[in-house]
């Protein structure tokens, strides 16, 4: 097997290999190359010529220059021009990749924005109708049917209904979810200081949903429905709405200014596993063992679209939503994560790399960054953008990693299972630890700019840290 150049794609006569990039190159090309960027010209990583190993080969003998004529001087200047050439080619390859990517990354947003525009522009023309006949407007969005070749189910009212108009981010969602540090936003330093401020005796592994009010210090609702255990909660952001939802195979809507369930999602024919609230507000997400993801409107209890992965045949752990409301994940039994076009209901991307069941997923807030966990012990890092795993935490091992969350500016993660851990972001450093839970915690969240932390756990405790 020849050697081969990076760079010229030639079987060099001098070759070398990088200790940075463990590429092998022609010896006065890649000299070129760091004299004029002092960098390896496959990563970027800082390189010097010392740092390259010369690799011995066996070389057939070949015949001297004349040295009383001008033909070497020839051969040195048509070497040099080759070598000029390789080098500009190789530029302008690493240019025609970078174009690609930015050219990929401007397609999806401006993707998003037309959604958006459509959306906007459809509410608009609906308010002025509304408007002109002084009538009262139901609302703005029409079911449309769903193409044959699309797999769906319905609720209550029995019509198929179409989302692919229904989903995005409006205006308002895209201004609060902002790609900028808030002024407010707890220092990593205050945040390594947090310690336990409150903690309070709630249900546990039960079938009731527990409301507290973090103010007050009391309980301020039971909501009581279910006919197994509540294994998912959601707090909606803007109404007084929680989401739940059971190994009974059902979804429920609470109010919790009136303690009563106000809607029944019957999404799944088995125990449903995950929920996630879309950025709208308006729908849901859910997952369950019988193999299948679900879409639902939270208003109606109608189930839009109801989705497997034939090829796959496994259980669904965990779902969640990207911030943008257009891809979502979800979690299986078999070590995969897979990553969902909305729109078109169709698997766009799969993440391999952990042995074990998946148990909790979560995007990072500027939608660049993927979260998950699973019975490995392991906590993974995934870049949406490269789509490869960028970074992997070992945890002790029999670890059981139960629930993953960033802040809402995305600087922190935070970890909950057999104990409670704070990692900042992009460096990944541990920031805190908490391990006054006597038992395995279920669920962790922030608060608005990181001011505390809360935690639930399978000891019937609720607890809150803070300055």
């Amino acid at each position: 097997m020849s050697l081969v150049c990076a760079i010229s794609n030639e079987v060099p006569e001098h070759p070398c290999v990088s200790p940075v990039s463990n590429q092998v190159f022609e010896r006065r090309l890649i000299e070129k190359y760091i004299a004029e960027n002092g960098a390896d010209p496959m990563n970027g990583q800082p390189l010097s010529e010392e740092q390259l190993i010369d690799i011995k080969v066996s070389h057939p003998i070949r015949p001297k220059a004349p040295s009383a004529t001008s033909i070497p001087a020839i051969l040195k200047s048509l070497q040099d021009e080759w070598d000029a050439v390789m080098l500009h080619s190789f530029t302008l390859r690493q240019q025609l990749q970078t174009t690609r990517q930015e050219l990929s990354h401007a397609l999806y947003q401006h993707d998003a924005a037309c959604r958006v525009i459509a959306r906007l522009t459809k509410e608009v023309t609906a308010a002025r109708e509304a408007l002109a006949t002084l009538k009262p407007q139901a609302g703005l969005i029409v079911p449309q049917a769903i193409p044959a070749s699309q797999p769906a189910a319905v609720g209550a009212g029995g019509e198929p209904m179409d989302i692919n108009d229904q989903v995005g981010m409006t205006a308002d969602i895209i201004q609060k979810r902002g790609k900028t540090v808030p002024e407010e936003l707890v220092r990593a330093e205050d945040l390594s200081k947090y310690r336990q401020v409150a903690s309070h005796v709630v249900s546990g592994a039960d079938k009731n949903v527990v409301v507290f009010d973090r103010k007050e210090e009391q309980i301020v609702a039971t909501l009581k429905g279910h006919t197994k255990k509540v294994t998912s909660v959601i707090f909606h952001p803007s109404q007084s709405l929680v989401f739940s939802a059971s190994p009974d195979s059902t979804i429920r809507v609470w109010s919790v200014s009136g303690s009563n369930c106000v809607q029944v999602v019957r999404a799944h024919d088995a125990a449903v596993t995950g929920l996630s609230l879309h950025a709208t507000g308006d729908y849901l997400l859910s997952s369950s063992e019988d193999q299948y993801w679900a879409f639902s409107d939270i208003q109606t209890g109608r189930v839009l679209t109801k989705v497997t992965d034939e090829a796959a045949g496994c259980a669904l752990t965990c779902a969640q939503f990207h911030p943008d409301g257009l891809i979502f994940g979800t979690g299986t039994a078999d070590s995969q994560i897979k990553i969902w076009d909305l729109k078109e209901r169709t698997n766009v991307a799969n993440f391999p790399g952990h042995s074990g069941p998946i148990t909790a997923i979560a995007f990072s807030e500027n939608g660049y960054y993927l979260a998950t966990g699973a019975q490995d012990s392991s906590l993974k890092l995934w870049d949406l953008r490269k789509l490869k795993n960028f970074k992997t935490i070992s945890l002790e091992n029999n670890y059981e990693v139960k629930s993953l969350v960033f802040d809402q500016s995305g600087t922190y993660l935070a970890v909950g299972g057999s104990d409670i851990r704070v990692y900042i972001c992009k460096q990944w450093s541990e920031v805190l630890n908490f391990t006054d839970h006597s038992g395995l915690v279920t669920g962790v969240a922030f608060g608005e700019h990181a001011q505390f932390l809360s935690s639930a756990g399978m000891d019937r405790s609720l607890k809150f840290y803070s300055l």
